[in-house]
């Protein structure tokens, strides 16, 4: 009889300044296996880390941080703490000047601004032509972060601003590469609709209606985790490479010596 592994229990503390923190352990594989507890971590921005929360992350035994964000997303929140004795790697995956029209608008548009470019659908169109996007366009940076974490950089973090959308692919398309079942990576993608896991919006407008009802209406398909996002980007992989496999082997540039160290990276 085989012995089985024992589990770590995963621990989600609740974090000060750190939105949208997770372990993506105990994720199961199409064959069997279960992802290992404190290998591979995602979050939102690391800006406002408190000194406990910093202490917290510190105790991690992180080898890197990935952050996802561009220029524009940091100039808004800043720049991560300092985590002592962690390499600390920023990837940008989309473009500044898209990056720093978000957050115009989010920050402060007014009512007629935020119907004509989100209303009647379009926050949930332009979220769905980003996943398709960061799939099609990025597959040199997804390619990257993988061979890193296949040679060395586990423990890993990789977070963005919210901590859903370029960290939510990111942690699926690793997820993906080592076997992790479908429904598994959407039911962790869908966490992040969690109340306490949201991405808290602040408006720089000081209109009487900039946060009302009908405003935050608008703008909550661009915060928000849904599985059409998601499914958008499993589609364009298709759609462009015809299956998986073909994705993470001609797309990613993936061998099968180098899926098999992500697998005893990231699995037990």
């Amino acid at each position: 009889m085989t012995q089985q592994l024992p589990q770590v229990p995963s621990t989600e503390p609740e974090l000060a300044g750190v939105r949208n923190f997770r372990d993506v352990g105990g994720l199961p594989t199409v064959d069997g296996r279960t992802v290992r507890h404190g290998r591979l971590f995602r979050s939102g921005h690391l800006a406002h880390a408190t000194a406990d929360d910093a202490a917290f992350l510190a105790g991690l035994g992180l080898h890197t941080v990935f952050d996802f964000r561009n220029e524009a997303d940091r100039a808004v929140e800043g720049l991560d703490v300092e985590l002592p004795g962690v390499r600390n790697v920023n990837i940008p995956l989309n473009d500044p000047a898209d990056g720093k029209e978000f957050w115009k608008m989010v920050s402060s548009g007014d009512l007629d601004q935020l119907h004509s470019l989100l209303g009647d659908g379009k926050a949930a169109a332009r979220m769905t032509e980003t996943y398709r996007q960061i799939i099609t366009e990025r597959t040199a940076e997804h390619s990257g972060v993988l061979h890193a974490i296949a040679e060395d950089s586990v423990p890993a973090l990789m977070h963005c601003a919210a901590g859903k959308d370029r960290a939510g692919l990111s942690i699926a398309v690793t997820l993906l590469a080592v076997g992790v079942e479908r429904d598994a990576i959407e039911a962790d993608y869908l966490k992040s609709n969690d109340p306490h896991r949201r991405y808290k919006v602040r408006r720089s407008s000081d209109a009487p209606d900039a946060m009302s009802p009908e405003v935050m209406g608008l703008l909550s398909p661009l915060f928000d985790a849904r599985a059409e996002y998601l499914d958008a980007a499993f589609e364009t992989i298709v759609a462009n490479w015809g299956n998986t496999e073909r994705y993470l082997t001609e797309g990613l540039r993936l061998t099968p010596e180098t899926r098999e160290r992500l697998r005893e990276r990231l699995l037990h």
